[in-house]
């Protein structure tokens, strides 16, 4: 087992990782920018190292500052957590060269799965459902005009450097693919330098359930159930449930079965997530593989009793897994409680906390960072926060985070707190219809 593991991340999910460190007898190596000062992780870890100035390209994504800190402190693993450098296989590789164990995918499968067109080319060796479009790279709006007709509109212009929403448009018919092609080519250039495009159908009524893997180093996988994440804003997920209130147990089967099926077939080693995308008929399709802890694991690890993060740390080392299927026993919801002002187009609202009350109770789970008069900085990402719930059902799941919701006191900035209590009392939410499209009528 290790020894000692530096944490290549901040916020709430360096401190998520501290603490099953702790639990393990692992000791920790936290870094931090020097607008991270004053961060909780720093406090919790064993050791810390400043990595940087404040912006992410000087501190959090400069591999050769975080492999010094590495070396520095004689950490033998790096966990990256999510964003920053979990999915860039050049940084897998380096720490490799350097002796020391990235907790998390190889450089290989992170290029067999980080880019989308690659990823779909894959899972259809795999022979795992994928939504028709094109294959690989489209080299002209020409091809794109004639892609489209051949699978029939809507379709999907995508970028395949994209993420976070950027450099996607849906073409709803012939007359508008010109003007989608040209804006998506730029936004993608502006925000990837690479305008590179590919095609897909547009899922109708599409709901985005993800199911939840883990492969060891010797080739087998198994999942741990599906997580419904079809409440997004500008493709950014704001709330995550399982399981999902549209699963019936057959397509839990096959998803759960496919999702098997995709890991194994690259090998693949630690936790990770397959996303798929599920229409009104409830046929699936495979959309991205995340090669990393995603942010929403902790409903997973309520419904199945399971920790994740050890779980990857155990399968780093080398440890096999049982090869067992995890199926939810409990509902659990979780909110995504962001710095961002709701009543104002979401704008991000940094700055310090002046008041705080978490709330607590019975089913209650909190992940989070911040403390009262911690100052929120401008430059990462905005989550403060993660809330869930727990309960035997999904209506007393609903009615704990309402509770929970009401609790949740947080002063001097503002937040997404009153979104999720509006949210919670939506009847359409509370029935459990709802699909990626819920946002532009809410």
């Amino acid at each position: 087992m290790f020894k000692k593991i530096l944490i290549a991340n901040r916020g709430e999910i360096a401190m998520r990782i501290i603490r099953t460190c702790k639990e393990m007898g692992i000791k920790t190596v936290a870094v931090y920018s020097t607008a991270d000062r004053d961060s909780l992780h720093i406090r919790f870890a064993d050791e810390a190292v400043c990595i940087g100035p404040p912006q992410s390209s000087e501190s959090y994504l400069k591999p050769a500052n975080i492999i010094a800190a590495a070396e520095i402190t004689n950490a033998d693993a790096i966990h990256p957590g999510y964003g920053f450098l979990s999915e860039n296989s050049k940084f897998s590789q380096i720490c490799n060269e350097h002796g020391i164990k990235f907790i998390g995918a190889s450089a290989d499968m992170i290029n067999k799965m980080g880019d989308k067109s690659s990823a779909k080319e894959t899972m259809k060796r795999a022979k795992v459902p994928t939504i028709p479009g094109s294959n690989g790279i489209l080299n002209s709006l020409n091809e794109a005009n004639k892609l489209a007709k051949k699978i029939g509109y809507p379709v999907m212009l995508k970028a395949t450097a994209g993420g976070g929403g950027k450099g996607m448009r849906a073409v709803l018919k012939e007359d508008d693919l010109s003007k989608a092609w040209d804006s998506a080519k730029a936004e993608s250039l502006a925000s990837f330098a690479n305008d590179a495009m590919y095609m897909e159908k547009l899922i109708e009524e599409p709901r985005h359930i993800e199911i939840q893997i883990v492969g060891d180093s010797f080739g087998k996988a198994c999942h741990l159930s599906e997580r419904d994440c079809s409440i997004q804003r500008r493709h950014q997920k704001l709330t995550e449930e399982t399981p999902s209130p549209f699963m019936t147990d057959s397509l839990r089967d096959s998803m759960g079965k496919a999702a098997i099926k995709a890991a194994e077939y690259i090998k693949y080693e630690g936790a990770g997530t397959i996303e798929f995308l599920v229409d009104k008929n409830k046929k699936f399709y495979f959309m991205e593989m995340n090669t990393r802890i995603q942010v929403e694991h902790p409903i997973t690890e309520q419904v199945i009793d399971f920790d994740l993060i050890r779980e990857q740390i155990k399968v780093a080392a080398g440890i096999p897994i049982s090869g067992k299927n995890y199926f939810p026993k409990m509902h659990s919801i979780e909110c995504r409680i962001n710095a961002e002002d709701p009543e104002n187009d979401f704008r991000p609202s940094p700055g310090k906390i002046q008041t705080l009350h978490f709330p607590g109770g019975h089913g209650v789970r909190l992940d989070t960072h911040v403390y009262s008069g911690y100052i929120i900085p401008p430059f990462y990402d905005s989550m403060i926060a993660k809330l869930i719930t727990t309960a035997q059902t999904r209506e007393e799941a609903i009615n704990k985070m309402k509770r929970a919701l009401d609790e949740f006191i947080v002063e001097g900035i503002k937040t997404t707190i009153p979104f999720h209590k509006k949210l919670m009392n939506n009847p359409e939410f509370i029935n459990g219809n709802y699909t990626t499209k819920f946002m532009e009528t809410f």
